[in-house]
């Protein structure tokens, strides 16, 4: 199956999120937002997968705002590890930002769908 732009940027965060927490020193309770920022992270792409099988657009609506609730618990996770000193400026500032792109496409494939669905009614 061939990536769209919104599931290959999903997964592309993901693996950039996954090495950049590779660099952490997870002793020191940092092991706990490590875990929490890979799940959400993953998550993303994974809704976004997910959806592509949905059983109906509602499912299909519905998975796509589970990826867009994971993509800002994304955001929150790094936020605190750059509170934390655990990730560079500079590194979050990269990820929020794609964050931040996914996260506009999925509010605009929802509105959409959500569009779509109302006309067939």
């Amino acid at each position: 199956m061939k990536d769209s732009e919104l599931r290959s940027r999903a997964k592309n965060l993901a693996l950039k999120i996954i090495y950049a927490c590779d660099e952490i020193d997870t002793r020191k309770g940092r092991g706990v937002l490590v875990n929490q920022i890979t799940r959400s992270a993953t998550s993303v792409g994974a809704n976004i997968n997910e959806a592509n099988y949905a059983s109906s657009k509602a499912d299909f609506i519905n998975k796509f705002h589970i990826a867009l609730k994971e993509c800002a618990e994304t955001e929150y996770w790094i936020e605190m590890l750059v509170g934390i000193n655990s990730i560079s400026e500079e590194t979050a500032k990269e990820l929020l930002q794609e964050c931040g792109i996914i996260r506009r496409m999925l509010v605009k494939s929802i509105n959409t769908a959500k569009e779509n669905l109302r006309g067939e009614k």
